[in-house]
């Protein structure tokens, strides 16, 4: 056991010693023993475990892909050796474990526990079933296991798990296809290279990282930059006409220009609460969504290649800048946006599908979903609201017909997502609405 980094997890009144690993980055419980293979393999020491809703926890320095099982219980008996029984299962059945967690529960008096599984591990369903019948509940969260009973998508909980999933992207990236521009231009697939691998090595509260533009992709911007501030006055809405002119005076707009990231989420930031981070390329619609239920837009930094400037096949900085970003300096525009993305959470794949789908009619979610497209290829139809409030308003409704055993609903203090699946959950927001009624009424009566 030298050299072994160990750390203490509190488990309701009992301490338990994890042992670490960093080649597979699974939490060892050490009262367990373990195969001398295991002593070989790459450790790794951090300074100190990181705190979590009042357990210790060690996390390691990579994050697993979003693909694991997550699992959520709360044993019958709440008593010291509660986690140990359990953990026997998963060791029966040669289950791997990536993340152990114990925390007060918000269903029941007492504590939970939420463990994180490979998702590769054969013996997961077994393990699952014989953890069910010795719990007072159990949720399955995950993005592939499904037992029909009470697997949903995975989705993140915290912001920061935002992380996991932001370099799965489905296409291009520092890749790019036979058909793309520049696919045969290897000065621009240096550079592409160069802007995903910045978004692959950012993680949640670094600052977002600044770009040295080429003055040829400073003029690509700037051939897109006004055709596009032409067309605005006739053909954008009110909302971002209004904000635009902002975004010029504070983030730096302007033809010879490529703004940066960090200037406009901090702008962002102080209007509505919305922010950016850099992502590599196209995420998957349920990936996007959910970034926008944290008020997180996920954003390319790369430009598309100067032989077609008004036509790219995948977002770039241009689409994301001049298209995306300025409406969600709108209050009314942010909102329905984070509605979409709490709609999403926990979703089947049908309804994403229909979240993510837009078209040019009369805006119903349920028939604006219906219609593929091709991201290649200009869309044909798009649907029109009356207002964002009446999109908002239709979403909201919409999203009350998505089959899923629970509600969310975001915590801006905490920047988490809280599942509203029990009555102390709802009362716990019945309390926190009438604390803010309050203050509306005081302020009315003044």
């Amino acid at each position: 056991m030298q050299g072994v980094p160990l750390i203490s997890v509190l488990v309701g009144d009992s301490v338990h010693l994890l042992k670490f690993s960093k080649r597979y980055r699974f939490l060892f419980i050490f009262y367990f023993k373990k195969k001398k293979k295991i002593m070989n393999q790459r450790r790794v020491s951090f300074d100190k475990p990181t705190r979590l809703e009042g357990s210790y926890i060690a996390e390691g320095v990579e994050v697993q892909e979003a693909r694991n099982t997550c699992l959520l219980f709360s044993t019958k008996e709440q008593d010291s050796g509660a986690l140990a029984e359990m953990l026997k299962i998963f060791k029966k059945h040669n289950v791997n474990l990536v993340h152990i967690e114990s925390r007060s529960s918000l269903r029941i008096p007492g504590y939970e526990f939420f463990v994180e599984c490979d998702g590769k591990s054969i013996g997961l369903g077994k393990a699952i079933e014989e953890l069910r019948d010795q719990c007072s509940y159990f949720n399955v969260i995950s993005r592939d296991y499904k037992d029909n009973l009470s697997a949903v998508p995975w989705f993140p909980r915290r912001i920061r798990d935002l992380d996991r999933f932001a370099n799965q992207i489905l296409s291009y990236g520092a890749e790019l296809d036979s058909d793309h521009p520049g696919f045969t231009d290897p000065v621009y697939r240096k550079r592409r290279k160069y802007f995903a691998d910045i978004a692959y090595n950012y993680k949640h509260g670094q600052p977002l990282p600044h770009v040295e533009y080429t003055k040829e992709e400073t003029a690509t911007w700037g051939i897109i930059f006004r055709e596009l501030t032409k067309l605005y006055k006739t053909n954008a809405c009110k909302e971002f006409n209004h904000v635009f002119p902002l975004l010029v005076d504070n983030c730096g707009f302007r033809e010879d220009n490529i703004p940066q990231l960090e200037d406009i989420s901090r702008f962002l930031k102080d209007c509505t609460g919305f922010t950016l981070r850099p992502v590599a390329g196209l995420l998957s619609s349920r990936d996007f969504l959910a970034g926008l239920a944290f008020r997180v837009f996920h954003s390319t930094q790369y430009i598309r290649h100067p032989s077609k400037p008004m036509y790219t096949p995948e977002p770039d900085v241009c689409h994301e800048l001049l298209g995306h970003v300025p409406l969600f300096a709108d209050p009314d525009f942010a909102q329905f946006s984070q509605e979409i993305g709490l709609a999403s959470l926990g979703a089947p794949e049908e309804y994403i599908e229909k979240l993510a789908t837009p078209e040019h009619r009369e805006f119903d979610p349920e028939i604006t979903g219906t219609t593929k497209y091709v991201i290649t290829e200009f869309q044909k139809i798009y649907y029109v609201a009356e207002s964002f409030e009446s999109a908002k308003i239709k979403t909201m409704q919409f999203a009350n017909t998505i089959p899923r055993p629970f509600g969310v609903r975001y915590n801006a203090y905490t920047e988490s997502i809280e599942v509203l699946d029990s009555k102390k959950q709802i009362n716990n927001l019945m309390k926190n609405i009438e604390s803010e009624f309050q203050i509306l009424q005081n302020a009315v009566n003044n």
